[in-house]
């Protein structure tokens, strides 16, 4: 945890993907079709409380999001959902603060909370 505070003395983003050496910054699976991925993901992003969708590409598998925090900062969150193989689709997150200071960790913190809640709804199809 004092890690993430330190990087995010100096980086006001983070974000997910299969080569993060970070565990809990790697890439969340889903048995799902990208379709139901994204019916599912959307319906439980649009109940977070906090959290406000600006922007869906279905197509293009996109959600752009914003959350304000206490201090007042915005972070801008985009959701990347795309099919990893048949039946099988990978969700990342990118979050960063707007500003030029660092965000003491809050971007780590944002993605963890949202994979918490997506992978809570979709527990029986994680993988």
């Amino acid at each position: 945890m004092l890690k993430r505070v330190l990087i995010g003395l100096i980086r006001s983003h983070e974000n997910t993907s299969d080569r993060a050496k970070d565990p809990k910054l790697k890439s969340h699976y889903y048995r799902l079709s990208k379709d139901r991925t994204w019916d599912e993901v959307i319906s439980i992003l649009k109940k977070m409380k906090g959290y406000r969708v600006l922007h869906e590409v279905q197509n293009v598998g996109e959600i752009v999001m914003e959350k304000k925090t206490v201090s007042g900062r915005t972070m801008d969150i985009t959701i990347q959902i795309v099919t990893a193989s048949p039946g099988t689709t990978a969700v990342d997150i990118y979050s960063a603060s707007r500003g030029s200071l660092g965000d003491l960790g809050a971007n780590y913190r944002i993605i963890q909370e949202i994979y918490s809640v997506l992978d809570r709804k979709l527990s029986n199809n994680k993988i």
